[in-house]
């Protein structure tokens, strides 16, 4: 038994399934999850002592690479200073002003502590904006584990949502409808039934929790022009593509403004961090002005704050960062179809920016949740531990897209698509 397996076996005494986060514990692949005590730039190392290059990246925030100097530097200075006041600091309105410039969209901004919380408050703030109660969401986008968001569509073209965890009353999802990703007619179709009663649109502008799907040409204009009709509220989730795909986030690249945007992981720098923010007239609804209740002890931490202020400054101070950072990814996901090509495995992959997805289907392109539930997750889960035994550490599920960071250098790719080419040729 190596270490990582006696750390799982004693972590399951104590936390339940033995992670913090389900998609830890390998259930998607099989076998035992590595436990991992060090980072540095695209590497990792287990307990064993075995090295990874990272494709997973904390799941997104690493966008430097792991444990940047600039940024342990600043948070080196900011721990001297006191590591959390719960009240306000100088910081916080600088990250905001960092923000704000890098989305145009966002006036006004707040900081919370995660992802999840991000967009709980985005939708109760929507709710409380438009006074109506329904929200629509898209089939394969996640948004953290709120009882509103924990929902699959019904049974029927129009049906209410029914809750995908226990726990969560019907009459929660009753107020989530579910349309397909990149359907227009079928967002259509909902808010021609129920559009006076829907606040938001709530979506990842390009999906990244069913591996990685893009919006089709067209689809997220249409949902803008749907919300300005119906005078619902479009939030775009950007937890993950905010900072990662392009300076201003999907909405940068596809030129559509979000009323309300969430942001999360890149933002904190590797410390936990997340933030809702957009149009002034939407979040001046929030308390103390309005009354849309918020609040969070450790929201604004200090040492969030600088870990994101510094992580963004990094991020403006290099011209062709995001260029850099596509390159790679094409790189990556062009060499990963060719080598399996030649393997005779039948691969698709997609980049955008730091983030990149590969599905094994016979399809011609993936669009939908139901093109990707079609995908080999058989070959997918032992090309993944082919890929570990090969030293290159990859998200442990077909459903999840993956990350590049700046720290990534040629040679790291290169000895990815050399380890990917032993592995396909074995499936």
């Amino acid at each position: 038994m190596n270490r990582s397996e006696q750390c799982f076996l004693e972590a399951c005494r104590v936390i339940p399934g033995g992670v913090n986060s389900p998609v830890r514990a390998f259930k998607g692949v099989g076998g035992t999850p590595i436990f991992f005590k060090k980072a540095l730039g695209a590497y990792l190392w287990d307990v064993d002592d075995q090295h990874y290059i990272d494709y997973v990246g904390s799941w997104g925030p690493a966008i430097l690479g792991h444990t940047h100097p600039a940024v342990l530097e600043a948070l080196t200075q900011q721990m001297h200073h006191g590591l959390s006041f719960g009240a306000p600091t100088a910081l916080e309105t600088e990250l905001a002003c960092k923000v704000i410039d890098f989305f145009p969209a966002i006036e006004q901004i707040r900081f919370v502590s995660s992802g999840t919380e991000a967009t709980l408050s985005a939708i109760r703030l929507a709710r409380g904006f438009t006074k109506r109660n329904k929200i629509l969401k898209f089939e394969g986008c996640y948004h953290g584990h709120g009882d509103s968001l924990l929902v699959k569509a019904g049974s029927g073209l129009l049906t209410l949502g029914v809750p995908t965890s226990a726990g969560i009353p019907s009459d929660f999802a009753k107020h989530t409808l579910t349309a397909r990703f990149n359907d227009l007619a079928h967002v259509q179709q909902i808010f021609a039934e129920w559009g006076e009663d829907i606040a938001a649109i709530i979506i990842e502008p390009i999906a990244g929790n069913m591996n990685l799907v893009l919006p089709a040409s067209g689809f997220l204009a249409g949902l803008r022009a749907i919300c300005d009709q119906y005078q619902s509220v479009l939030i775009f989730d950007e937890v993950m593509t905010g900072f990662r795909v392009a300076k201003g986030g999907a909405q940068a690249l596809y030129q559509i403004k979000a009323d309300l945007t969430t942001l999360g992981k890149v933002l904190g720098g590797g410390l936990p961090v997340g933030a809702f923010g957009g149009r002034a007239d939407i979040m001046a609804h929030l308390a103390p002005l309005g009354d849309v209740y918020q609040a969070g002890t450790l929201s604004g931490n200090p040492l969030a704050m600088r870990a994101g202020l510094t992580t963004l400054q990094l991020i403006e101070a290099q011209t062709d960062f995001y260029e850099q950072l596509a390159s790679m990814s094409g790189q990556l996901t062009q060499g990963l179809v060719a080598e399996a090509k030649a393997a005779g495995v039948p691969l698709l992959a997609d980049g955008v920016g730091g983030m990149f997805g590969f599905y094994f289907t016979e399809l011609a392109r993936i669009a939908t949740y139901a093109d990707v539930m079609q995908c080999d997750s058989v070959a997918f889960k032992a090309f993944f531990h082919g890929m570990l035994k090969q030293g290159v550490y990859l998200a442990p599920s077909a459903f999840e897209a993956g990350f590049l960071s700046i720290a990534h250098s040629a040679q790291d790719i290169e000895k990815t698509l050399t380890a990917a080419s032993k592995v396909f040729k074995s499936l």
